[in-house]
């Protein structure tokens, strides 16, 4: 997933950052309100998780405003505010989870999954794709009932994939699994990963579509 990370405790970000991109993901990383509606105006996310107490205004004022707009990405709510009524106000405010800090970084890693498997439309977390058993929780995969074993940036190509099972998805689609903002993007990367995939997965799990992008072959894996 591409998540946005809005925190202004430099030690904290750090360490949800670097939790967050060992799962698989790309993380943005952003201190304030200010440059997280910048991000939001620029990148499509898959989930934000959302500091409150930040240096130019509240958090939720910038959930509330997403909920206006009808944007309707999935947000966890991180603070030290560990009263009822204040999980009440962001659960009332649109958020989709709320995590008491201090937190432990597991816990963290399993209520991410958890909420992108609801919003993937999937909340159960082991899913069958042709020959392939895949387990979206614990990251693991069977192919022909034996384990198929995928690094942190070939899985996150690889969710891209099962998110949209047979659709076409670009190559900047498919950057923006691997990379977080700013970050230098190699000219064949992708080219690499999808390789890689198809050595593990079956040379025809992955069909390319010339010109357009890729596609993951959901009937003979």
């Amino acid at each position: 997933m591409r998540i946005l990370l809005v925190e202004d405790t430099a030690g904290l970000g750090e360490a949800v950052r670097d939790q967050i991109t060992d799962d698989g993901h790309a993380v943005d990383w952003v201190q304030s309100l200010r440059f997280a509606e910048n991000s939001l105006q620029t990148t499509p996310y898959d989930l934000i998780l959302l500091d409150l107490m930040l240096p130019d205004g509240h958090g939720l004022d910038l959930l509330k405003r997403l909920r206006a707009r009808r944007n309707s990405t999935p947000v966890i709510i991180l603070t030290a505010r560990d009263q009822v009524s204040d999980r009440i106000n962001g659960l009332n405010a649109g958020a989709d989870d709320y995590l008491v800090k201090p937190f432990d970084l597991s816990e963290l890693s399993a209520r991410v999954e958890a909420v992108g498997r609801r919003y993937r439309g999937n909340p159960n977390p082991l899913i069958h794709l042709g020959t392939l058993e895949i387990d979206l929780h614990n990251h693991r995969i069977r192919r022909n009932d034996q384990p198929v074993e995928l690094t942190a940036r070939e899985w996150a190509l690889f969710e891209g994939f099962i998110q949209r099972p047979g659709m076409l998805l670009s190559r900047q689609q498919l950057e923006d699994r691997l990379y977080a903002f700013g970050a230098e993007i190699e000219s064949n990367t992708i080219e690499v990963y999808v390789s890689r995939l198809r050595k593990k997965l079956g040379r025809d799990a992955i069909v390319t579509v010339r010109g357009m992008g890729y596609r993951l072959e959901t009937h003979e894996i």
